[in-house]
């Protein structure tokens, strides 16, 4: 089919789905398409990825449908715009997408698609993460820790990190607070030559505090900066 058929045929739909959403991309990415859109690389357009991903969370915090609709359509775009890339490059296309995640969800649920008993989610978390870590040959405390992706937010990754190494798993809250204490009397001692690796120290801990208490630390800080702002307000 050549390109104005292709431009034709999507100007004749009155309602478009998914694979359409592909087609248009394949057109704005193709000989003649959009010059915006054929510039593109994976890495020029990772930020867009990022800001959308949070737009999508703005939306579910607001309560708001229409936008949330919205903004899962530009992250699906996102998805498509990659997979288009590399579909272009002969590397895989949105079916093997598809496939890919469709056999992970298979795999990583053997109490749905298998026979293994899980009747509570911990059970299934459990699971879950006792597969995924055979998947990807993750053996040691470091391998695990080291697939928390650096890239996450650090207040987010740290109680990841905390929470998959186990250290503080026999701790109680009030041993964690007396090592939080510790943190902070070290800074005490010298206020004037505060460091960033006394605030780290201070921040790991209390995201470790988070997991264990199961308080999402980068929920508790959202509402708390949110807060703070509202005092603010005339």
């Amino acid at each position: 089919m050549l390109k104005n058929k292709k431009v034709e045929y999507i100007l004749s739909r009155e309602k478009y789905d998914f694979y359409d959403l592909c087609a248009i991309m394949e057109i704005l990415r193709g000989e003649g398409g959009c010059p915006w859109d054929t510039e593109q690389t994976h890495e020029s357009i990772r930020k867009n990825f990022i800001e959308e991903t949070y737009e999508v969370i703005e939306a579910i915090d607001s309560k708001n449908t229409e936008l949330l609709r919205e903004e899962l359509g530009d992250v699906m775009l996102q998805v498509v715009f990659h997979t288009q890339m590399e579909r272009e490059l002969g590397n895989f296309d949105i079916n093997d997408v598809a496939h890919d995640v469709c056999a992970k969800l298979v795999h990583r649920h053997p109490h749905i698609f298998g026979d293994v008993n899980a009747e509570t989610s911990d059970e299934v978390l459990k699971n879950w993460e006792a597969i995924k870590n055979i998947e990807k040959s993750r053996e040691t405390v470091y391998d695990k820790l080291n697939s928390v992706p650096a890239m996450t937010p650090a207040l987010m990754r740290a109680s990841k990190v905390a929470k998959k190494s186990g250290e503080y798993k026999a701790h109680t809250n009030a041993q964690m607070i007396e090592l939080i204490k510790a943190s902070l009397d070290k800074m005490s001692e010298s206020p004037d030559n505060i460091v960033a690796e006394d605030i780290g120290e201070a921040l790991f801990l209390l995201s470790a505090l988070s997991s264990k208490t199961e308080i999402d630390a980068e929920e508790a800080l959202f509402k708390k900066t949110n807060s703070f702002i509202e005092k603010y307000k005339n």
